[in-house]
């Protein structure tokens, strides 16, 4: 079994943390997963990522 180090986003705030996207890496793919879901997570292309990270920057300033 591989074990994924989750790291938090810096923008999630204060508060229990329940409510924040985290990223990790392991085995060179990438995953993404709420703290609210744990046990759900999402693997994508580092294309697609990086695709997804241009638009929530355009969309946010």
């Amino acid at each position: 079994m591989t074990t994924i180090t989750w790291q938090k986003s810096s923008f999630s705030g204060g508060g229990d943390g329940a409510n924040c996207v985290e990223i990790g890496a392991a085995r060179g793919t990438l995953h993404l997963r709420e703290s609210d879901t744990p046990t759900q997570a999402l693997s994508p292309s580092p294309e697609s990522l990086a695709a997804l990270i241009r638009h929530i920057r355009t969309t946010t300033t």
